[in-house]
């Protein structure tokens, strides 16, 4: 029988964090009261003034195709925000705007590699990049990390992992899924690395740059005797609460943004007018003295700091203190082959499934993000749901032998 679909579908897996997303929603339809910890969501609404800027580009009648690589104040918005924030000196030209960060992505790594070129990316990684680096025909090569090293990839790990066929380098700081945050010095020290091999590139994720709790965000493209080889991906959505509106955007050199403008030409053309005007004045404004960006900070910081403590009562979970972004992934291994009623933990997909199947919470098992020993939590929720979220936890596995 002919095969309908294709070899890059067929291998190509579901996002698993969008699954068990879709499995929460399916489940309160039911009516079941479901706390999903599975969704990388801020629980906040967009800024007002966001919202406002939106309505006037409503009235004023921006409902026409946009340029491709984004309107021109949208690109010197973001031109200066990294001047003010990232102390970079860059032109509009070397900006393209996208229908969220994730397209950004797909759009650099689809322009750089070629089947069989290797992309080296730290593990526990996003859910996604290997699958972007699957449907570019390209290789994913991993680098392991533990707990006890706060999932960081040293300079020796990085030096070892390069071959004749790497081009590319993918890695997220603030990540998800662990909340890690590169030192500048730690950055300094991988740099020195990618200076001795100049055919490498560095896609440098940074849409969680805003919730950072260590204080100053530091890029890698900061260095230059790297920087033209730097690709950063940033966005609206974690930041400024707004998911939905789906708005990304990457700064490259001139060459890069050009091949991606030329890309996305032919997929997307240009994101949305309405949200593009919106985000003007969120990027203008200052994240240090806006109120809404500090109150949205220190919510994730006090439930941090909550599900921390709560997942550091609950016997068989090893955790750490997070820096940024809004997750927790703390390893869950010491459950591995404990029992109850029939049911045995063998890895942490089958203790994900069973949560949600039995008390209803959703996780999403760390297999999708390279990690088959951890969990992730997501804390963009309330803190009444985290309580009762780990109490639920502590409650079933309590039952366990």
């Amino acid at each position: 029988m002919q095969q309908i679909l294709s070899d890059r579908i067929l291998t190509l897996s579901e996002s698993e964090t969008l699954a068990m997303s879709k499995k929460s929603r399916a489940l309160a339809v039911q009516g079941i009261n479901v706390i999903n910890l599975s969704i990388g969501q801020p629980d906040f609404f967009t800024p007002d003034y966001i919202k406002e800027a939106a309505k006037t580009a409503i009235d004023n009648n921006f409902s026409s195709y946009s340029p491709v690589a984004g309107f021109a104040d949208l690109r010197e918005a973001i031109c200066l925000k990294i001047k003010r924030d990232n102390n970079l000196e860059i032109k509009p030209s070397q900006v393209v705007v996208s229908t969220g960060a994730k397209q950004s992505l797909t759009n650099a790594i689809m322009a750089l590699v070629n089947p069989g070129d290797e992309v080296i990316i730290p593990s526990p990684y996003w859910v996604s990049y290997k699958e972007m680096i699957k449907i570019a025909e390209g290789k994913g090569v991993f680098i392991e990390t533990t707990i006890e090293s706060r999932f960081k990839i040293t300079p020796e790990q990085l030096e070892a992992a390069i071959t004749p066929k790497t081009k590319l380098f993918l890695f997220s700081s603030p990540s998800n899924p662990t909340g890690t945050i590169y030192s500048k010095e730690e950055l300094r020290a991988l740099a020195d690395v990618f200076a001795r091999h100049k055919g490498i590139y560095i896609i440098s994720d940074e849409i969680y740059e805003l919730i950072n709790f260590t204080g100053k965000h530091e890029s890698i493209a900061q260095f230059e005797d790297i920087r033209d080889r730097v690709i950063i991906i940033n966005g609206m959505s974690k930041g400024f609460a707004m998911t939905g509106w789906r708005l990304g955007y990457m700064v490259a050199s001139e060459l890069i943004a050009g091949a991606c403008e030329k890309l996305q030409g032919q997929i997307t053309s240009g994101t949305c007018s309405i949200t593009q005007k919106a985000s003007v004045p969120g990027l203008l404004a200052d994240p240090t003295k806006s109120e809404d960006l500090k109150k949205m900070n220190a919510a994730f910081l006090r439930r941090r700091d909550l599900l921390y403590k709560l997942l550091s009562d609950v016997p068989g979970f090893k955790t750490y203190v997070p820096d940024g972004a809004f997750y927790l992934f703390p390893d869950v291994s010491g459950l591995f082959g404990k029992s109850y009623n029939g049911f045995t933990i063998t890895s942490a997909a089958t203790l994900c499934d069973y949560i949600i199947d039995t008390i209803y919470v959703a996780l999403v098992a760390g297999e999708g993000f390279g990690n088959p020993n951890c969990v992730r939590f997501s804390y963009a929720t309330s803190e009444e749901e985290l309580v009762e979220a780990v109490k639920r936890i502590k409650e079933l596995l309590a039952k366990f032998n």
